[in-house]
């Protein structure tokens, strides 16, 4: 009797490579369970074969009966019974709330601030940010030539098991703003946001058979909250709520990108060496890896926390010096922002992805991850302020100081994303073209007086010129040192931006709830104390969300007066070194 397999995933074929396009819940006959790297030949009900990763499949019992269709597994329906909300519920609540949040590109279209909420004054804010942010990497790997290699590192998951996803490519996606022919929002800085936008749709909780996404109610409404052994206290500081940061700090240095190949060369990809900081022990990664824990930290903190999309996939010159180089710096950047934050750091599944010793423990973490049931707004049953709870008026108050803060941020950091690669487009292509043309003007000139005699005039008029085209070389250089950083900080906050709105939405719909308590318990619907809850519930909410504000506003004031500074200091040295080459060309010139 044929072997049948149930799809856990969808899996799209690429073209070329003899794969077979499946969808989740689809039965499949297996072909070949043994293809070799991770694969297996299969066949859908159309006849149709092809190579399906092993990984995206469940081999169904002989009596081919798929063990999945008659209900939730223990582990889920024990979850799900925990809570006194229905699924239907959530999943109700889930889509308005999408709807409402997430529609169109932008992910602010649907936002509105228009209830009251002054945002307090920010002064007084450290000069940089606190814990882990107070170490910056100092070996981002900006100088190519100086990646480094670590013998002893951990290969990474092999490429021969069940760990095979779909490779790098996604979509012709542009990897640098200066070669973007379009504005910045709509070009390089689409990064941003081009996951924030649609988290709804990347967050992959039904891939778990059984497993609902956790609704709001489902967190408010919960009769008894199961106890986690995980706690994430939060402490009142001299600015307000804020996350406890660990008393040691680490960085990732990401390096030595290597090209790799599979199945006999039909597939290939690059793999880059993660070092964390405090361990100094190294473990490889393909970028389908970071995509990986980029979805699970999603799913696990997105109700809370902003998780930054990571640098676009991208189908042609994936393996170009400068395209490799870029995406090595951005998720340098990447890994950095998650290792500055004290709950990303110390999380278990940020710990795994680092600190993986072989393939089984990569494989165990992987698949405990992927079951973790403290996940979407139940991460705030984790939650423990030492502080007393806040009345509604305040927590709707706070709610809207952040909103009207981010979103005017936002539209700051769009606009000076939009001014910017103007300015390198014109720094890279009109201004030293224009220079060049002084330049050889002034040659041109000379050229004519030296017919007439007067050498040293000829010769200084000859001098400038070349002092011009000179200055068109740095000019069309200049960039690359200073308006580059300012642009990638700013489109890594353009990233951060844009997931505030589905963060805000969660609160806002939270308290909305608390809001139609009283007409619940007036029908009888919930007593009392399930009110009382409610609210207690929705003031972890809020001094979760001012615990991050406080974490973002500190990284913020930091980057920015890092980066700008650097700005700065360059555009001084730039100036500055013109005039010295204008001097020299005017100390040839004879006074008369």
């Amino acid at each position: 009797m044929a072997t049948k397999a149930r799809v856990m995933y969808d899996f799209a074929a690429e073209p070329g490579n003899n794969e077979l396009t499946v969808n989740e819940g689809e039965i499949i006959t297996i072909t070949n369970p043994d293809v070799g790297g991770g694969w297996l030949e299969g066949r859908n009900i159309k006849g149709e074969r092809g190579l399906v990763p092993t990984d995206y499949v469940e081999i169904l019992p002989s009596d081919g009966k798929d063990q999945f269709s008659c209900g939730n597994s223990v582990a889920d329906q024990a979850f799900l019974d925990s809570l006194s909300a229905s699924t239907a519920q959530a999943s109700s609540s889930a889509a308005s709330n999408n709807h409402q949040v997430g529609s169109g590109n932008d992910p602010w279209s649907a936002w509105s601030a228009s209830k009251s909420g002054n945002w307090e004054s920010s002064e007084g804010w450290g000069a940089q940010p606190e814990g882990a942010g107070a170490q910056r990497n100092t070996n981002t790997p900006n100088n190519w030539d100086t990646a480094f290699g670590h013998p002893q590192a951990y290969q990474g998951p092999a490429t021969g098991d069940d760990d095979d996803w779909d490779e790098d490519w996604d979509g012709p996606k542009s990897s640098s703003y200066f070669k973007d022919s379009e504005s910045a929002d709509a070009g390089g800085a689409q990064r941003g946001n081009s996951r924030a936008s649609s988290s709804s749709m990347k967050i992959p909780l039904n891939k778990f058979p059984g497993f609902a996404k956790p609704g709001t109610e489902q967190y408010l409404l919960a009769k008894q909250l199961a106890k986690p052994k995980e706690k994430i206290p939060i402490i009142v500081g001299d600015y307000g709520p804020m996350w406890v940061y660990p008393t040691s700090t680490f960085d990732c240095v990401v390096a030595d990108p290597r090209k790799g190949s599979k199945m006999y060369g039909l597939k290939s990809y690059i793999e880059y060496q993660l070092t964390p900081t405090n361990t100094n022990r190294s473990v490889n990664h393909r970028y389908k890896h970071f995509d990986w824990l980029y979805e699970r930290l999603l799913v696990k903190f997105g109700s809370a926390i902003p998780i930054p999309s990571l640098p676009d996939k991208q189908v042609t010159g994936r393996f170009e010096e400068e395209f490799i180089k870029m995406r090595m710096e951005r998720l340098q950047a990447w890994m950095t922002r998650m290792c500055r934050h004290p709950v990303i750091s110390e999380s278990e599944v940020f710990q795994q992805f680092l600190n993986f010793r072989d393939e089984k423990e990569w494989k165990t973490g992987k698949r405990k991850a992927e079951r973790d049931e403290l996940a979407g707004v139940m991460i705030f049953s984790t939650m423990e302020p030492e502080a007393p709870d806040l009345d509604l008026v305040e927590i709707e108050q706070k709610c809207e100081a952040v909103g009207k803060f981010t979103k005017a941020m936002d539209d700051g950091v769009k606009e000076l994303l939009t001014v910017g690669q103007e300015h390198w487009k014109r720094c890279t292509g009109p201004l030293p073209k224009e220079y060049q043309k002084i330049g050889k003007a002034l040659q041109s000139l000379a050229t004519v007086f030296s017919s007439s005699g007067y050498q040293d005039l000829n010769d200084a008029i000859t001098e400038a010129g070349k002092t011009y085209e000179e200055i068109a070389s740095l000019v069309a250089e200049q960039p690359k040192k200073d308006l580059h950083f300012l642009m990638e900080c700013n489109h890594e906050y353009k990233g951060f931006l844009g997931c505030f709105p589905d963060i805000i939405g969660t609160h806002k719909g939270a308290i909305e709830k608390v809001k139609e308590s009283d007409k619940l318990v007036a029908t009888s619907k919930i007593t009392l104390q399930d009110k009382q809850n409610m609210v207690k519930r929705v003031s972890i909410m809020s001094y979760a969300l001012q615990a991050e504000m406080n974490h973002f506003h500190s990284n913020r004031i930091y980057d920015y007066n890092s980066v700008i500074r650097l700005y700065l200091e360059q555009q001084v040295q730039f100036y500055e070194t013109i005039a010295e080459k204008l001097r020299q060309a005017l100390s040839r010139f004879p006074v008369m």
